[in-house]
Parts: C-alpha cells; structure tokens; sequence
C-alpha cells in the first residue's frame, strides 16, 4: 500500500473503491455505461475518531459501504472515497 499524503479528521475514512467487474460470470463483457459502482474497497487511512466513539475500522480494512457513500476525490492522481465511518456496513 503506497504511503497517502492525506490525513482523514474525525470519524472520516479514505477508501480505495475495488475496480468495477469488467466480465459477467458467464463471461459477457460489460460495457463502462452498465457497470455498476462497486460497493466494497480498501481502507488506506482514517481519522483519530471522536472521544464518544473510537474507530473501528483500520488501514487495510477491506469493507462494504453504501451504494451513494462518500464523496469521490482525487489524491495523488488516484481515485479515492471519503467517507464517515458509520457510512461502512461491514469489515469483510
């Protein structure tokens, strides 16, 4: 995992979305309009939390969120998630 330049505050996760399948099971390929947004990712940073209610997830969590969570942003030239951390479902 590459060393991020950003530091999430709060209870705000910086997640790496997984790449979108390009192939059904059956092997149909999908074009880039019908792909759906993928719905798990990577955790690469997150915040210090708030004193209430401390972290849970951590740096290389895999986890699940919400089909419409977070806002995209660019760091570095890649393509990230942030996110609060109620915004995740699960740690895979």
């Amino acid at each position: 995992m590459a060393k991020i330049s950003l530091k999430p505050l709060s209870d705000r996760v910086l997640v790496e979305p997984a790449v979108a399948e390009t192939k059904t099971a059956g092997g149909i390929i999908i074009p880039d309009t019908a792909k759906e947004k993928p719905m798990k990712g990577k955790v690469v940073a997150v915040g210090k939390g708030k004193p209430e209610e401390p972290m849970t997830v951590k740096a290389g969590d895999e986890v699940l969120y919400g089909k419409y969570a977070g806002t995209e942003i660019i760091v570095d030239g890649k393509e990230y998630l942030i996110m609060r951390e109620s915004d995740i479902y699960a740690i895979i």
